[in-house]
């Protein structure tokens, strides 16, 4: 699969808080970046100590928990017709070491060799996953070039936005459709900045803008980060505020994660399952912290190298993990890239990117439509359009 364009481009702000664009001398406080550094190494002890212990405690799932219902829908999803004789609440109560309930391999499919559903977590009380199809809106209010946010008026935006949302609607009518904005809250840059990280933490104004979109039809949001030759561990912490939000959710873009020095935009990027557990357990200590639903954390990817040690990343009961297909390019080489990579290595659900303008570059006839994407096994629950 093709890569993303790289360049990166953004708008000066208004009044700078976190960081500055490329090109311009980087405002940060050294005692700030010790602070933060310091909680996040503190955070998963914490989280260890007592969190988890209460998310995981039971030997069951939540008893208000459909565990029938939900295994039938994650089949669905791999266009599989079951009824409550084919896996009944007693097959599927097997519990990990630690007591968690996991899916049963009676409630598992072959997809292409390996086992769907992925045996792993139930989910606690609220989550969104598998019941419902998220449509989400990419892109930087800055940059003209990465995505439809920053392309449009925002009521444009939400026109188009609502639009999809009811071709999503109209392609499966027994799943309802959450729209959502994801928004690029760090975003990778070409030149290092004064700190040498190569990347643009986006002010508060513009985060709370984008929150205010999906306000407007009742949606959700992703903070998005591209974290340049800085870290999840740097990145994170600070947007702690926003993910603490009932309806804020996490993208980790592995694509410019630039792990050996290079810049971004050279070489495509990498997250290990370290950096991918590191994400999920961060999102758990505050959902454990401040009481919320089920957590949603998207991992983009199109290539095997954007990814290592994929069998050592652990969903959460409190955390659903998504991996998203991110390539642009032919119908072809899209389904390609799902199936040779997404479907094989899905962690738990996954997801479907769309472009409307790379989607149809030479030699692309037309970008993929909703029942189009739908055919492809396990069909997605994450759509985003950029």
């Amino acid at each position: 699969m093709t890569s993303k364009q790289p360049e990166r481009t953004a708008h000066p702000r208004a009044a700078p808080k976190r960081a500055a664009l490329s090109g311009v001398a980087f405002i940060i406080v050294a005692g700030a970046v010790l602070y933060v550094t310091g909680y996040s190494d503190l955070f998963a002890v914490r989280y260890e100590r007592e969190a988890y212990a209460k998310q995981s405690a039971s030997t069951t799932p939540r008893a208000s928990l459909d565990i029938g219902a939900y295994n039938r829908k994650m089949l669905s999803l791999a266009h599989v017709s079951t009824t409550t004789a084919l896996i009944p609440e007693s097959a599927v109560a097997s519990t990990t070491p630690k007591g968690t309930a996991v899916y049963s391999a009676t409630t598992s499919v072959s997809v292409l060799g390996r086992k769907w559903p992925t045996p792993t977590v139930y989910p606690n009380t609220g989550a969104l996953f598998p019941y419902d199809r998220i449509v989400a809106y990419y892109g930087n209010f800055y940059s003209k070039q990465m995505g439809v946010l920053g392309e449009y008026p925002p009521d444009v935006v939400l026109e188009k936005l609502r639009a999809a949302v009811a071709e999503w609607e109209a392609a499966d009518p027994s799943t309802p459709v959450i729209p959502a904005i994801d928004y690029i809250a760090v975003t990778a840059q070409g030149s290092p900045g004064a700190d040498g990280k190569y990347r643009y933490e986006m002010p508060d104004s513009q985060i709370d803008h984008a929150i205010e979109l999906a306000n407007e039809v009742h949606g959700v949001v992703f903070l998005d980060v591209q974290v340049g030759l800085s870290n999840l561990k740097a990145e994170l912490p600070p947007l702690a505020k926003y993910l603490s939000m009932p309806n804020v959710y996490l993208a980790i873009d592995p694509e410019f994660s630039m792990k050996y020095g290079n810049p971004p935009g050279t070489v495509i990027g990498t997250f290990d399952a370290s950096d991918i557990n590191y994400a999920a357990n961060y999102l758990a200590f505050l959902a454990a912290q401040h009481g919320l639903p089920p957590r949603i954390l998207v991992v983009h990817r199109f290539t095997y190298d954007m990814v290592t040690n994929y069998e050592k990343i652990r969903p959460l009961p409190n955390v659903e993990i998504v991996m998203d297909m991110d390539g642009w390019g032919t119908p072809e080489k899209k389904y390609g890239t799902y199936t040779n990579v997404i479907a094989p290595e899905p962690v738990q659900f996954t997801g479907f990117k769309l472009f409307y303008k790379n989607d149809m570059k030479p030699p692309s006839t037309h970008m993929l439509t909703p029942p189009e994407v739908l055919k492809l096994t396990p069909a997605p629950s994450f759509i985003q359009y950029q």
